[in-house]
């Protein structure tokens, strides 16, 4: 089987959920969300469950815990707290949840980056794995990093991760 015959056996409708991390955004504002909502709706895909919470470990764990706990989610998308400001704590939330890594996302994540904004990339800490038997995908909070991260990286192989870690 070729690599594309392989990918078009993927899932081509995920079930997703969207959790933005700020101290400062909400519906209104939340134009990372917003944006991660849009594209995967266009592209097919659902999102059952949308949520900002701040940036604390704490309030992120217990929602990662809770969201992971829903059967009927494929994947969980984040955008922010990958920095490295003393209130930047995505990464290692979700660090701690993943059972598998899919560290090339985030090398990939931050090359593309690095390309589009220089050398200040190094400081993205955006990450993938598979947490619970769901894809879990944490990017940064800017709007430009979710639109490169979403159209570059998690739209076109999004559908194939997902059936990846459901053995399809």
């Amino acid at each position: 089987m070729t690599a594309e015959e392989h990918k078009a056996k993927s899932v081509k409708n995920v079930k997703c959920f969207v959790v933005t991390i700020s101290d400062t955004r909400n519906v209104s504002t939340d134009h990372s969300g917003q944006l991660i909502k849009e594209l995967l709706a266009i592209e097919g895909h659902e999102v059952l469950g949308y949520r900002i919470v701040k940036d604390d470990p704490t309030e992120v764990e217990d929602l990662l815990r809770q969201v992971l706990s829903r059967d009927d989610l494929e994947a969980i998308l984040l955008t922010g707290g990958t920095g490295i400001s003393p209130r930047d704590g995505t990464y290692e939330v979700v660090s701690r949840l993943l059972d598998k890594q899919i560290s090339g996302f985030g090398e990939i994540f931050r090359f593309l980056s690095y390309q589009d904004i220089g050398s200040s990339a190094v400081m993205s800490r955006a990450q993938a794995g598979v947490a619970a038997g769901k894809v879990v995908i944490s990017l940064p909070g800017s709007r430009g990093a979710v639109d490169l991260g979403m159209r570059r990286l998690v739209l076109p192989e999004l559908g194939h991760m997902v059936s990846q870690v459901q053995g399809i």
